[in-house]
């Protein structure tokens, strides 16, 4: 499975953006996805899930209320609603396939990563 995700950018706070992660492969649709994020200095951090049916999602406390994860097994793609954007939401994104259960934040469980795309939120 290849991951290629985009839609990153420059925003100011409270602004929106849609990532979105095309997943390649005929299984990518049977696969539960997730979306990281790294700020400069820092850990890589689970930031949302989806089961590969979408049924279920899961978030961080943080961006709860605000960020939408979503799929298109159709088309093999993973988005991420951000709205309501804020300065510490800055980091560069990833999605990932998680392969090895739903404990969602264990960075074992993943083994494919997209290259990243950069969100910068401006104050």
């Amino acid at each position: 499975v290849q991951l290629q995700a985009s839609g990153g950018g420059l925003v100011q706070a409270g602004g929106s953006l849609r990532l979105s992660c095309a997943a390649s492969g005929r299984t990518a649709s049977t696969y539960d996805m997730a979306w990281f994020r790294q700020a400069p200095g820092k850990e890589r951090d689970f930031v949302s899930g989806i089961t590969w049916s979408g049924d279920y999602t899961d978030y961080i406390d943080s961006v709860k209320g605000r960020f939408t994860i979503s799929r298109d097994n159709a088309k093999n793609m993973v988005y991420l609603q951000m709205n309501n954007l804020k300065p510490e939401d800055t980091a560069v994104y990833y999605c990932a396939v998680a392969r090895f259960g739903r404990t969602w934040g264990d960075k074992k469980i993943y083994d494919y990563w997209g290259q990243g795309t950069q969100v910068t939120v401006s104050s």
